[in-house]
């Protein structure tokens, strides 16, 4: 039982006996994100202090993933932090979905899962893209270059590339496309949809160059802000995104979103923890 007292301290009860047992607590890092961290730290330690045998935090969307190096002098790299503080509360095991940055797992002194949102992602798109045959995949930024080069091999398809430049922190003062789109249904493949404010200019930067549709598939679907207004006011035919992080709510404004399950992928790497056995079949897809 998770409660708020009136001064906005977090209390957690744990309702029944965990003495000697296998606890898996899932939080993904979304909405209220530093009571949900906060909250996670406690129900850890909760466990630990009632003697669980072992604690695996399921963390499907990773908090403060993007934090995770010193980009300009006095940064702080809220990433580790937050790692440390999971490893001090008494995780004894991560398991996490398409990290920022896949070395934040080498921040950790436990175990860490990182499963891949990929293979759903190519089955999203030989089912539900009409023609995939004659798409591109793109990435919206250098960044995310070998997510959608892993992709593109997969489905025997080209690959372009956008190039930003940006004036300051989370505004695109240009985009640069390198490929050739014209004619083909552009798919943008990138690991964060936030702000959008990327993914329309992807979008218009493709049409401009000749695309004929222009789909978008996001593992984490953050979509903070005006995000909504911003992709309904898009050329993009939609956003698909998993459900690391919960979006029911904006589907209802947003007739452009669509969601990817990936409860499953969870549920197989959880299952199999506990009964330990390999967990590396849902690595299989992985990026190279």
């Amino acid at each position: 039982m998770v409660l708020k007292y009136s001064n906005q301290e977090t209390s957690v009860t744990i309702g029944e006996s965990v003495r000697d047992e296998d606890v898996f607590i899932i939080q993904s890092g979304c909405g209220e994100i530093n009571d949900n961290i906060m909250e996670l730290l406690i129900m850890i330690n909760a466990c630990k202090t009632a003697s669980a045998r072992r604690i695996t935090a399921v963390i499907p969307c990773f908090p403060y993933a993007r934090q995770d190096k010193k980009d300009k002098s006095r940064a702080p790299i809220s990433a580790k932090l937050v790692a440390n503080m999971i490893t001090v509360a008494g995780a004894n095991h991560v398991i996490t979905m398409d990290l920022h940055a896949s070395q934040i797992q080498g921040f950790f002194n436990v175990p860490v899962d990182n499963l891949y949102c990929e293979p759903s992602m190519l089955n999203y798109i030989k089912i539900n893209v009409p023609e995939w045959k004659n798409s591109i995949i793109v990435s919206p930024d250098a960044g995310g270059a070998k997510r959608a080069t892993s992709i593109a091999d997969r489905l025997n398809l080209d690959f372009a590339l956008i190039h930003k430049e940006r004036k300051k922190a989370n505004e695109v003062s240009r985009m640069v496309l390198v490929g050739d789109v014209n004619g083909k249904i552009a798919i943008l493949v990138d690991d964060m949809a936030d702000t959008c404010g990327t993914l329309k200019m992807a979008a218009e930067t493709l049409k401009n160059n000749g695309a004929v549709k222009v789909y978008a598939i996001v593992a984490h679907g953050i979509l903070s802000g005006n995000a909504i207004d911003v992709i309904n006011d898009s050329y993009l035919e939609k956003l698909v995104v998993t459900n690391t992080v919960p979006h029911d709510d904006k589907k209802h404004i947003c007739s452009k979103l669509d969601t990817i399950d990936i409860s499953s992928t969870l549920a197989e790497a959880i299952r199999r923890t506990h009964n330990g056995e390999s967990v590396s079949f849902l690595f299989s897809n992985a990026p190279e």
